[in-house]
């Protein structure tokens, strides 16, 4: 006899792309936006900003259910 393998379905989480502006919603970083460095499969890497004695970005991890999309 023959199964039926069924896969299970994730939930598709919109992922943003290299170079997007994002703004975290959930989390300590909550209400800050930055642009995307390099996209992750569970979550993305963003520049929040620059450090301002010595010009080294400001970077975080976000989880992509903790993000949505800047206009």
């Amino acid at each position: 006899m023959a199964e039926d393998v069924t896969e299970k379905a994730e939930p598709q989480v919109k992922k943003a792309d290299v170079g997007d502006k994002i703004k975290v919603v959930k989390g300590l970083q909550k209400g800050k936006e930055g642009k995307v460095l390099i996209v992750r499969e569970n979550s993305v890497i963003i520049k929040t900003g620059t450090h301002p004695q010595t010009g080294e970005p400001i970077k975080t991890v976000v989880n992509h259910k903790n993000y949505k999309k800047a206009k």
